[in-house]
C-alpha cells in the first residue's frame, strides 16, 4: 500500500503527482496487464531477447 504524507501548505495537485510517480515506480499496472492475458514462456523469452537487442543497437548507435 502506498502512503503519501502531505506536507504543510502543499496543494493536493502536487501530492497527487507524487502519488502517481510512486505508483508508476511500483509497476502495478504493468503487472496487471501482464496477468490479464496468458503468454507462453517461449514468447516471453523471445520478447525479452528482442528488447535486449533493440537496446544494444541503440547503445551501439550512441557510441558510433
Amino acid at each position: 500500500m502506498l502512503i503519501i504524507n502531505i506536507k504543510e501548505n502543499e496543494s493536493i495537485d502536487k501530492a497527487l503527482k507524487r502519488f502517481k510517480k510512486k505508483f508508476e515506480k511500483t509497476g502495478v499496472l504493468k503487472q496487471l496487464r501482464a496477468r490479464t492475458s496468458f503468454e507462453k514462456p517461449s514468447i516471453t523469452r523471445r520478447t525479452e531477447i528482442k528488447k535486449a537487442t533493440y537496446i544494444q543497437n541503440l547503445r551501439r548507435l550512441e557510441n558510433a
